[in-house]
């Protein structure tokens, strides 16, 4: 005889209740694993979920709030999360959690050293964002190389009309061959963005680490990378090292006015000292994708430039393309699988 169940606290605060997938849990099997992912709507909704392959329970909320975390998740023993932050206290609470599966690479949500204490395991997913991370760094390099943004606004203000011929120059417009990238990170999507601009003949330099020297011949100093640059673009995590890698001294080495691209980490740059670089010509232009806060706040030093045409700034959307948020949520699905069949697969901290 086999059964199901229902949990009308998980009902009432909101959560959408499966029981066991596809697969029914019979009375004389073990207990089937509580599944919990916290923030179902930091994907989109076009993208589906795979089938967990182990009898299971799977509660699905579209948000959580910090104070609701810790009782979400007190009877899991598997939380899903991409941005909801799994707090000591949150670890401490969950008698039967053993696995903390993030929906993206960045695991800074977690407190990884709770986890160890309690024997938590913690995986993420790895290399799904090997194409829509660079595709959206050169989209934003070329509009502001071109001035799409300045154009196309001018066009939808009358300035073709009012400029009485075929063409009007209000904005600077630059090639890519020929000039010289900066990358200040050297991995999987750092490498990517190489192979790009190489097709865009560009110049490009790898920035060795900030403070690092005698890093070999593939690298260019960090100070020189700065120097040299045409375009300068950020493919590097957030550490306690890479913390305001760029501030107020290094945007006065950018000899040669450079744009500034960051589709990595909010917090990468000083962005008070980008908002005063930009605004006094150190450089010719910025586009990010991610800032320290997110969303921003409505005083956030970036609300003084966002009507500059030389400035973009886009809703960390950079990895969101639909292949590769379903590339991330079939590796999210197979990766919880892999562990509960006793196969662990990407692991952050290790039980």
């Amino acid at each position: 005889m086999c059964h199901c169940v229902s949990d009308p606290e998980y009902m009432r605060a909101g959560g959408r209740l499966t029981a066991f997938g596809d697969r029914t849990m019979c009375e004389h099997s073990a207990r089937p694993g509580r599944i919990v992912f916290l923030d179902r709507e930091t994907l989109s909704p076009e993208i589906k979920l795979a089938e967990f392959e182990f009898p299971h329970e799977l509660v699905v909320f579209d948000r959580t709030s910090p104070p609701d975390t810790a009782g979400r998740v007190r009877d899991a023993d598997i939380v899903i999360t991409n941005k909801v932050k799994i707090t000591r206290e949150a670890v401490a609470g969950a008698a039967h959690l053993r696995l903390i599966a993030v929906a993206a690479t960045g695991t800074d949500v977690i407190d990884l050293k709770a986890c160890a204490w309690k024997d938590v395991a913690v995986v993420n997913v790895r290399d799904y964002a090997t194409h829509t991370v660079p595709e959206h760094t050169f989209a934003l390099i070329l509009a502001l190389r071109r001035s799409l943004i300045g154009y196309r606004d001018s066009v939808r203000a009358g300035r073709w009309q009012s400029a009485g011929q075929f063409c009007y120059f209000d904005y600077p417009i630059r090639d890519l061959a020929g000039s010289t990238l900066g990358i200040i990170g050297d991995g999987t999507l750092g490498r990517a963005v190489a192979e790009i601009a190489r097709g865009f003949r560009l110049n490009v330099l790898f920035s060795s680490y900030k403070g690092v020297p005698g890093m070999g011949p593939l690298y260019t100093p960090f100070e020189d990378v700065l120097k040299l640059s045409d375009i300068i673009t950020l493919h590097c995590p957030l550490m306690p090292s890479t913390r305001n890698l760029v501030g107020t001294a290094e945007f006065a080495m950018m000899e040669r006015r450079p744009l500034l691209i960051n589709t990595a980490r909010g917090g990468l740059v000083d962005e008070q000292a980008l908002v005063d670089a930009l605004i006094a010509n150190h450089i010719s232009g910025a586009a990010f994708d991610v800032t320290t806060s997110e969303p921003p706040p409505s005083d956030h030093p970036f609300s003084h430039i966002l009507d500059r045409p030389n400035f973009i700034l886009t809703p960390h959307v950079a990895w969101a393309s639909r292949e590769a948020m379903q590339s991330l949520t079939d590796q999210l699905i197979e990766t919880v699988n892999l562990f509960w069949q006793g196969r662990p697969r990407n692991l952050v901290q290790a039980v």
